[in-house]
């Protein structure tokens, strides 16, 4: 076991599972960012056998909804690290901005001007809540350059997200499964980075894999022995919601 990495615990959950939601880069996922067959064909079954998939996603809302529709996916998505979701409402499409773009252009904008050699992603043209970077600087020094702006700074592996305090995947997971009477802690969470932590704390069973963040190890009740869509379809034999 890898140090920092959490026990595998199997322990049956103690409320009924009734959704799985998951992050998509790094979990539905290979190693190359490339949709994995069997999770692909594991999240379909979930939507035969009732089971709404929420895609809860540091990515942007085009690339998350082209999963969702391409997938067959029923449940809502959360995108942009909480800051926008979606959800149908029968036939309407709802988007709701859960964070203020301008707060984190205020604080990219700040580091531009300390000379810090940061790069936007090239998704972030499509990005209307946060700022994604490029991973090319250390987070910790992004982090103390902008101490005391309402700016939460949090690394995914694939980017540095900027996004405004308090906004956040869980708090936007409350609010989409709100409307189709779910908790947190009636879902399967499956996710690999620091912006999961929140999500695999509250989930009902939270799964996480060994090429996760410490935190992230450490906040999942289980951890799979198999990396990225492999390691998806375990977790979710594992909290035995996929039949």
């Amino acid at each position: 076991m890898s140090p920092g990495r959490a026990p595998r615990r199997s322990v049956p959950p103690s409320r009924p599972l009734r959704a799985v939601v998951t992050d998509v880069d790094g979990t539905l996922t290979d190693a190359r960012r490339r949709l994995h067959a069997p999770a692909i064909e594991a999240v379909r079954q979930l939507e035969r056998q009732g089971v709404p998939v929420v895609l809860a996603t540091g990515n942007v809302l085009p690339i998350a909804l082209a999963v969702h529709r391409f997938l067959g996916l029923t449940g809502p998505i959360v995108a942009e690290n909480g800051g926008l979701t979606y959800r149908e409402e029968g036939p309407r499409e709802v988007v709701e901005r859960l964070a203020d773009h301008a707060v984190a252009m205020r604080a990219y904008r700040t580091l531009v001007r300390s000379g810090l050699p940061v790069r936007r992603l090239f998704t972030d043209r499509w990005r209307e809540s946060e700022v994604a970077l490029e991973p090319n600087v250390p987070v910790a020094r992004v982090a103390r350059l902008l101490n005391g702006q309402p700016v939460h700074v949090e690394s995914t592996g694939f980017a540095i997200h900027l996004i405004e305090s308090g906004a956040g995947k869980r708090p936007a997971l409350e609010r989409v499964l709100a409307p189709a009477g779910l908790s947190i802690g009636e879902c399967v969470v499956l996710g690999d980075g620091d912006n999961d932590v929140e999500m695999l704390r509250a989930a009902g069973f939270g799964v996480s894999f060994p090429s996760a963040s410490r935190k992230a190890r450490a906040a999942a009740r289980y951890v799979t022995r198999t990396e990225y869509g492999d390691g998806f379809v375990e977790g979710l034999k594992a909290s035995h919601i996929l039949v």
